[in-house]
C-alpha cells in the first residue's frame, strides 16, 4: 500500500523542522563556525544526505529567503503610482505586522546567529540582493511603463536598510523595537 501525497507532505515538513531545530540549537550553543553539517544530522537524527535534501548549505538554515509568492502578495499591497521607495517602506511594516508571536522569536534567534557570525552578516548581503531581485519581480511599474535601473538601486538601498534594522534588533536581542529600528534606517537613507 502506498503512501498518500499529504503524508509525504507531512513527514518532508517534520523533517525539515527538525533539522532546522537541531542546527539553530547547535548554534545558539557552539557557534555557527564550531557546528558541522553532520553535528547537525545527528542532532536531527537524519543522514548528512537528508540534511542536504532540506537545505543547500548550513547557511540556508538561517538565511532563509522569502518566496516570490510571498514577496509578490505583499507588494501587490501597495499602489502602483507610489514611488518604488514608499512602496517599500509602507510594505516592510505591513510584513511584520504578519509575523505571530513564535515566528517573531524565531526571526529573533535566527537573526541573533546571523549578527554574532561575521561571515554570516557578509553573506546576507548576497541573500539580499537575490532578494532584491524578486522585489523588482514583484513591483509592477506604473500603468504601461516598467521599472528602470534607478529602481533596482532603490529597490538594493532599501533592502539593505532594512538589513541593518533587522541586524540593529538581532544587536539589540529584541529589545529594541524591531519596526522602529527598520524605520530609523529608512530615514538615514531617505535623508542621505
Amino acid at each position: 500500500m502506498s503512501q498518500s501525497p499529504d503524508w509525504r507532505n507531512r513527514r518532508w515538513a517534520a523533517t525539515h523542522q527538525r533539522i532546522y531545530d537541531a542546527a539553530i540549537a547547535l548554534f545558539q550553543q557552539h557557534g555557527f563556525e564550531s557546528v558541522s553539517v553532520g553535528q547537525i544530522a545527528r542532532e536531527a537524527g537524519v543522514s548528512v544526505p537528508t540534511f542536504y535534501a532540506h537545505y543547500p548549505s548550513k547557511e540556508h538554515v538561517v538565511m532563509q529567503l522569502p518566496t516570490a509568492d510571498d514577496l509578490a502578495a505583499l507588494l501587490a499591497t501597495q499602489p502602483a503610482d507610489l514611488p518604488v521607495a514608499d512602496r517599500i517602506r509602507r510594505a516592510a511594516p505591513a510584513w511584520f505586522a504578519q509575523w505571530s508571536g513564535d515566528f517573531r522569536a524565531a526571526q529573533l534567534a535566527r537573526w541573533r546567529i546571523i549578527a554574532s557570525t561575521p561571515s554570516l552578516r557578509t553573506r546576507a548581503a548576497e541573500f539580499e540582493r537575490a532578494t532584491a531581485g524578486m522585489v523588482a519581480d514583484a513591483l509592477p511599474g506604473k500603468t504601461g511603463t516598467s521599472l528602470g535601473p534607478g529602481d533596482a538601486v532603490v529597490i538594493n538601498a532599501y533592502l539593505s536598510a532594512l538589513t541593518a534594522g533587522v541586524l540593529a534588533w538581532a544587536d539589540s536581542n529584541g529589545e529594541a523595537e524591531l519596526e522602529q529600528l527598520v524605520e530609523e534606517a529608512f530615514d538615514a537613507l531617505q535623508r542621505h
